[in-house]
């Protein structure tokens, strides 16, 4: 690459990229003893994308918001916005806003004044923030409470009059704090939607930050889930889900069965594996001869079959969750075994605690896993 100046000429292959982390390590106190929050992570990520960063409270995924607004700045590596490194500007010099948990709006002003606030501390003129808080109460559907004070409204709503405030200026690149876990499970449901339905119409970068793989797997284009201070794995929500890296991985997304057993025979990206439950099954993945591995199938990829299948195992508990009825299964060796299936009406008769079963897994359901 060449330097002009500040500014970095990109390569070809680099011009969609928005924000990146190059070997970002961050260090809370002394370099021996402190806390090391994140410990050489990268990523890249696109212009126009809705990116999440998923994974448990202590993972470093707020932290890696922070560094990218400004708020902390890194003990090793760089953050480039549009290819500049940017970490060592202050907040306000960065062109990306911050949505947090605590919506942090002034109880005293309206709704529009609210959105429209940002603006006049960048001093635009009156017409230009006029207009744009109108064109912002519009892509929030909240033009009948512009004159309504922000104390005198709902928690969705508060929420979207910060997401509004932080759009107003147009920013390259808007950080989301958890800014949903405030809020009823209905109303976070219908927030999901709104927040992408508000990223495909500005075309705005979106980085969000929270630990429910549910939201994560609904709204993102690509997901990075962390653990301990570093990214895992970086995938679509059907990649991340279908396709996970490692144990932490499909543990962290969704409910997921782990079976172990050894390979007999592998090669081209599949293995065929004798299970300590005693059953052989075919799953996808690299692994070796006589390698002692783990297998993860999701409980939607079994059924249950009156038909002999690879798998059998015993009833213990059936739970009806209205559109899934979860069947908790015993095999032969003693392992748990989830089976979920989408409900039928009346019930499922013969298939209740203490049944005998058959477990079909569906074809390319198994996969082997990295420990």
């Amino acid at each position: 690459m060449q330097r002009t100046g500040v500014k970095t000429i990109l390569a070809e292959s680099e011009q969609r990229i928005a924000i990146q982390a190059r070997n970002v390590t961050k260090i809370f106190g002394a370099a021996e003893t402190g806390l090391r929050a994140l410990d050489n992570v990268s990523v890249s990520i696109r212009q126009n994308e809705f990116f999440t960063l998923l994974g448990p409270s202590g993972c470093g995924k707020t932290t890696l918001l922070r560094l990218i607004a400004g708020f902390e700045f890194p003990t090793e590596g760089a953050i480039l916005l549009d290819g500049s490194d940017i970490a060592a500007l202050p907040p306000f010099k960065r062109p990306v806003n911050t949505v947090f948990q605590s919506y942090a709006l002034f109880p005293h002003l309206t709704v529009a004044q609210n959105i429209g606030f940002g603006l006049e501390m960048l001093g635009r003129p009156r017409s230009e923030i006029d207009a744009r808080v109108k064109e912002m109460l519009a892509l929030v559907r909240m033009e009948e409470l512009a004159g309504r004070r922000t104390d005198q409204i709902s928690g969705g709503q508060a929420q979207r009059v910060a997401l509004a405030r932080a759009l107003a200026p147009a920013p390259k690149v808007l950080l989301l704090d958890e800014p949903l876990s405030a809020l009823d499970y209905k109303l976070r449901k219908d927030m999901q939607i709104e927040l992408k339905r508000m990223q495909h119409q500005t075309g705005i970068t979106f980085i969000f930050v929270t630990h429910d793989q549910e939201e994560a797997l609904t709204m993102s284009d690509r997901i990075a889930v962390m653990s301990k201070g570093k990214i895992l794995q970086i995938g679509s929500p059907r990649d991340i889900y279908e396709h996970p890296a490692d144990r932490f991985v499909a543990n962290f997304i969704g409910e997921t069965n782990f079976l172990t057993g050894a390979v007999e025979s592998a090669g081209g990206g599949a293995a065929r594996i004798r299970l300590d439950a005693g059953a052989v099954l075919d799953a996808g993945g690299e692994a070796a001869p006589g390698q002692r591995v783990t297998v993860v199938i999701r409980p939607e990829h079994a059924d249950l079959s009156v038909a002999a299948a690879a798998l059998r195992g015993r009833v213990e508990t059936v739970v009806y969750s209205g559109n899934d009825t979860h069947f908790h299964l015993r095999l032969p060796g003693g392992e748990a075994f989830i089976v979920r299936n989408q409900s039928r009406r009346g019930g499922e008769p013969g298939q209740g605690p203490g049944s005998e079963v058959h477990i079909a897994i569906q074809p390319g359901a198994a996969q082997v896993l990295r420990d």
